[in-house]
């Protein structure tokens, strides 16, 4: 297929909509309710173990598949699936859960990227979070000029993005849904108003973020009377997110961008005692979601869809992929669970020339022109090639990769340089009748810009703001004044890692998988390291997912601790690598098509299962 054409498949086969094998490890309450009358009975799920590397054994379905990063989640849009809804329908009903139980990772108060397919065309809806339109490129600048500190940037209303969650799953169930967007919402509000069990996750995720007890709504309800982060296993009720959700669940999305709930928000921010954002009622009023043209790549016998910019992640996860292709003496060897050296070291030579382009190309559309008008330029096989050519025998060294010159350009780029990125959380399914999405969602940091909003109910509880506008570059300009393509800009996106990926095969435009991950800039490494897995090493999705991680944004070189021997860490340190271990908590989600149904995985650093019939 032509990568610039529209993305038209064939429907899914028959043969792999029938079926009804219960799959799980989870004691479930299912309803039996048609399409029409869509009743949530709560399921009999305990908190799951610690944080951490725990073994899972992959699940296989034969109808539909459902994987998100909570079994709580997971399990709302399986019930959704099972009363004849879609798989966007199904998300919905994720999302809803996710904002109350993984508060830290995202939520109503964020931004997304969903790639759905409907049976004949891939779409990409596009929600993620707008500048408001009072910045301008001095936001995270102090009266030096000099970037502000990262972390104080991040815990301040400067850091809030206009929201786009809500809206774009909005826009995507009114073409796509089939159940009631008012159905979609009562597993949230029913374990909202009832309770969950606080996951370990969940209390390692508040105890190691103490700064969230500055926040007055947050400190009342994530802390104890103490001051103690809630322990594991206590029941904690949201009744503030209930009224919030029951209220977009009655006037869909102008609940959250306008009225009482929407000046609550901008007062939240506006007012911050430290560093006030500039956030208006206009621009939550006027944040519209974007249905874009998805990018179509061909890749071995695949054809790979992905979110183009505002996005990085398909470009820079194809590039990497691009280049290892055009290299066939590259080796794909794992040895004991392990990838090998033959094949960690140009992987990490490629993400840093991939790299290298991103942070000199990529922003916002609507800001930024692509090289040569194509986003495509960057993906050409004969630029591909001559990039791939750059992987020498030893490492080029950390910060030595260029950006390469993938076609012309009106305006010159200067490089980003790197800043942390982190936070979100993705959701992959595959529907009965063959509508799948990969939605990846965030509010950045864990919990955001640590700013809880209430939308003024006076109850306990409510929603978390994104710290989304950290993702821009702090400095718009290089040393010598050349502007930067993800500066900040009023009414711009800001740059993104997130790669929801839809894989079809190249020759019958059959679905082959749905896969993504959270992590920052290394969902992109992750990402591709998945892909390479499942599709060219012929791993299945667990197997894929239980892989150690090795990432670099261009300079030192991460490995996964405690997953790599250390003669794979001598090996690379020789071939001139700097290399240091650290926790790389991915949190993948896939799901493979397979002759009887499904395959699905989830990442076994995170609480995330499959589920499916």
């Amino acid at each position: 297929m032509n990568p610039a054409s529209p993305c038209r498949y064939q429907p899914l086969p028959r043969a792999i909509k029938q079926g009804s094998i219960l799959i799980g490890c989870l004691a479930l309450g299912i309803s039996s309710a048609l399409a029409a009358d869509f009743q949530y009975t709560r399921p009999a799920i305990s908190p799951e173990g610690s944080s951490g590397f725990a073994e899972k054994p992959g699940w296989s379905t034969s109808t539909f598949a459902v994987a998100a990063a909570n079994p709580l989640a997971t399990d709302a849009g399986y019930q959704v699936l099972k009363a004849g809804g879609s798989a966007i329908d199904a998300a919905i009903a994720v999302q809803m859960v996710l904002t109350l139980v993984e508060p830290q990772s995202s939520g109503i108060g964020g931004g997304a990227f969903l790639m759905l397919y409907d049976g004949e065309q891939v779409h990409a809806y596009d929600g993620r979070e707008k500048a408001p339109s009072a910045v301008d490129e001095k936001l995270f600048l102090d009266a030096d000029g000099e970037p502000l500190d990262f972390m104080k940037a991040v815990e301040s209303g400067r850091s809030v993005g206009v929201p786009g969650t809500v809206r774009m799953l909005e826009l995507a169930h009114e073409a796509h849904g089939k159940l009631p967007w008012k159905d979609l919402f009562q597993p949230a509000i029913s374990l909202a108003e009832e309770g969950f069990a606080v996951s370990p996750r969940l209390h390692q995720s508040i105890a190691s973020t103490p700064s969230l007890a500055e926040d007055s709504i947050a400190a009342e309800f994530y802390f104890d009377s103490d001051g103690q982060p809630l322990a594991e296993g206590a029941v904690l009720k949201n009744p503030a997110l209930a009224e919030i959700l029951t209220r977009i669940s009655d006037k869909g999305s102008s609940a959250l961008h306008t009225g009482s709930i929407a000046e609550e928000l901008v007062s939240r921010v506006q007012q911050h005692p430290e560093m006030p954002g500039k956030l208006s009622l206009e621009d939550l009023a006027g944040y519209t979601a974007e249905d874009r043209e998805p990018l179509c790549n061909d890749w071995l016998e695949y054809e790979v869809c992905g979110f183009p910019p505002p996005s990085s992640g398909h470009l820079t996860v194809m590039q990497i992929l691009g280049m290892m292709a055009a290299r066939p003496d590259i080796e794909t060897a794992i040895h004991d669970g392990v990838p090998t050296v033959e094949w960690l070291h140009p992987f990490l030579e490629a993400s840093r020339l991939a790299f290298a382009d991103r942070g000199r190309y990529i922003g916002d559309p609507g800001f930024v022109e692509p090289p040569g008008g194509d986003w495509n330029t960057m993906l050409a096989p004969d630029y591909l090639s001559s990039r791939a050519e750059l992987i020498g025998d030893t490492s080029m060294g950390s910060g030595a990769a260029e950006p390469g010159n993938p076609g012309p350009l009106m305006t010159s780029w200067a490089s980003q340089p790197e800043q942390p990125e982190h936070g979100t959380s993705h959701i992959s399914i595959i529907d009965a009748d063959g509508q799948a999405i990969a939605m990846t969602t965030t509010i950045e940091q864990g919990f955001g810009s640590r700013i809880m909003a209430n939308g003024g109910t006076d109850l306990a509880g409510g929603y978390l703001l994104n710290n989304e506008l950290t993702d821009f570059s702090f400095a718009p300009t290089d040393e010598d004044g050349t502007p930067i393509a993800n500066r900040v800009q009023p009414g711009k996106r800001p740059r993104s890692s997130m790669s929801p990926t839809l894989v079809f095969d190249g020759e019958s435009g059959d679905l082959v998988a749905s896969l993504g991950s959270p992590g920052g800039a290394a969902i992109i490494h992750y990402t591709a390291q998945t892909m390479d897995a499942m599709l060219n090493r012929d791993l299945n999705a667990q197997e894929a997912l239980n892989l150690p991680h090795a990432i670099t944004l261009g300079d030192t070189v991460y490995l996964e601790e405690g997953r790599f021997p250390e003669a794979t860490v001598r090996d690379l340190e020789g071939l001139g690598h700097d290399v240091e271990t650290r926790e790389l908590t991915s949190g993948l989600q896939a799901l493979r098509v397979t002759e009887d149904g499904f395959f699905g995985g989830a990442d076994p650093r995170r609480e995330g299962v499959v589920m499916g019939d």
